[in-house]
């Protein structure tokens, strides 16, 4: 394989030759400014040209910007919106610098961009090239697996909610997420599901912290179900870890007594960026070399369908006007448009992604119960 560095070259140069040596070593081949020598087109044609023969871009980010195209873009930039239209790009960003303005915000679509593979910090050229090794490393094991099925994906999510729980309701309200996993493979073997430290971690997961999920006041245990891995507090709330990395995640949204038993809109959006949060880290402790590259999320919300949506500013103003929905459908699940999206995008693009599951949720339910 062929991949493409691109970054400043001035002031670089240390680390240009770190990056370098670190796909040497792997065995590919290196595309560099450095090595074009004379042409006919120019420089930056030349380097443009050059990513369309690569299979893999290596974008690095220091502190300068660079001198402006014709187009009012650095030519690192130019390369950049090139490559992110057709090549996977690994992103990786200096620490510790003073960036200049236009750098800065260069740094800031980076890492605003859901479709890179992998972002990282690095503090110097020794670094960096570790970095590189495994980050390209971490791609090739990915495409080893097998091509992402988002179809296939999708079906997984939505099938894998809890189904319509009228009949059985407990009467708490659930918010349920699944978190399905791409390209589709093995990540744990059977005597890794049952791996103690495997279970004591995510339980301490789910107890502390900003990944905190669960009641610290309830009782707590786990038990290997169908190969999968249970997590269950009391009756209503469960997280499943399956083999390939999927999860699904059913927890109770706080109760909420003084406002009428309403769903309020803060603590669906609180509980499911802290759902994100344990999703990372779970993925982060089973697939560190990040084999699973891809997610499909679905959501819903169950045994709520005779409570209305509520923000807490709308449920304090109009206290004991709360209407129930008797006879109404129970909200159905709901997924991201488009659904799949990098690993990458579950931690860089969480704000985003929080909001537009509350949306969709709130859209739901108001569209169900109302």
């Amino acid at each position: 394989m062929k991949i493409f560095v691109s970054s400043l070259i001035s002031g670089l140069e240390p680390i240009r030759d770190a990056a370098r040596s670190a796909i040497g070593d792997l065995g590919h081949g290196v595309i560099m400014a450095e090595d074009f020598g004379a042409r006919p087109a120019s420089p930056q044609v030349a380097c443009l040209e050059g990513i369309r023969h690569a299979g893999l871009v290596v974008l690095i980010l220091g502190k300068s910007y660079g001198a402006k195209q014709e187009s009012g873009l650095s030519a690192t930039h130019e390369e950049y919106r090139e490559a992110r239209q057709t090549r996977p790009v690994i992103a990786f960003v200096q620490e510790g610098v003073d960036r200049d303005d236009d750098e800065a915000a260069f740094v800031a679509e980076v890492q605003g961009w859901s479709g890179g593979l992998f972002r990282g910090g690095f503090s110097g050229p020794d670094d960096l090239r570790g970095k590189i090794v495994r980050a390209v490393h971490q791609y090739e094991m990915s495409k080893a697996a097998g091509p992402v099925d988002e179809g296939a994906m999708l079906d997984r999510a939505i099938g894998m909610l809890p189904k319509d729980s009228r009949s059985h309701s407990t009467g708490q309200k659930r918010l349920s997420i699944s978190v399905v996993m791409g390209p589709e493979q093995s990540i744990l073997r059977p005597s890794q599901i049952e791996d103690r430290d495997l279970a004591e971690q995510l339980l301490q997961w789910s107890l502390f912290g900003r990944t905190q999920i669960l009641d610290r006041g309830k009782g707590i245990g786990d038990v290997v179900e169908g190969g999968a891995l249970v997590i269950r507090q009391e009756r209503d709330a469960a997280v499943t870890m399956m083999p390939q990395g999927h999860m699904l995640l059913t927890l109770p949204l706080p109760r909420s007594d003084d406002m009428m038993g309403a769903v309020i809109e803060e603590d669906v959006t609180d509980l499911v960026t802290r759902i994100l949060r344990y999703a990372v880290a779970v993925l982060d402790r089973i697939d560190p070399t990040q084999r699973l590259t891809h997610v499909v999320l679905a959501a819903s919300i169950a045994d709520a369908q005779y409570m209305i949506w509520r923000t807490r500013s709308e449920a304090n103003a109009n206290r004991g006007s709360v209407s129930h929905g008797f006879g109404h459908k129970e909200p159905g699940p709901v997924t991201l448009s488009p659904a799949l999206r990098t690993r990458a995008a579950i931690k860089h693009d969480e704000r985003d992604l929080v909001e537009d599951l509350v949306t969709l949720l709130r859209r739901e339910y108001r569209t169900n119960t109302n």
